[in-house]
């Protein structure tokens, strides 16, 4: 029981948080062949502050806005991977969709675009495409 504790205790620990992450985006923005301007824009950052974001000895700060837009990023790529076969999930954040959610435009330009609002709505949408709702 006592070492079941210590790993909640390190799991909350705010660095640690930041560390994880950020390496799992990294690995998602990757996959999805985001830009630089893009993977940044996404993560609400400048393009030199993702760069050193990127690197796994990383101690910057991030806001609880950037927090909650790397876990529904998250969200949404496993939502991919668990919804579509291979390749439609790895390219489905940057194809233009004729959703009304999208109007034509790439899932990643409008999440880039519209905040942590829109990337909340996308992992919404693919939620509810999962579940049937």
């Amino acid at each position: 029981m006592e070492a079941d504790m210590h790993v909640a205790e390190k799991i909350r620990d705010p660095a640690q948080i930041n560390a994880v992450a950020l390496k799992a985006y990294a690995r998602i923005a990757q996959a999805w062949d985001l830009s630089l301007k893009e993977a940044a824009g996404l993560a609400d950052m400048s393009e030199s502050t993702w760069k050193r974001a990127r690197k796994p000895d990383f101690a910057g700060e991030l806001t609880k806005d950037q927090l909650l837009r790397l876990s529904a990023v998250i969200g949404i790529y496993k939502s991919l991977e668990l919804y579509f076969s291979e390749p439609l999930a790895r390219c489905w954040f940057t194809t233009p969709n004729t959703g009304p959610l999208f109007g034509g435009s790439r899932p990643a330009d409008t999440a880039i675009d519209g905040g942590l609002p829109q990337i909340l709505a996308v992992r919404t949408y693919l939620d509810a495409l999962r579940g049937g709702a």
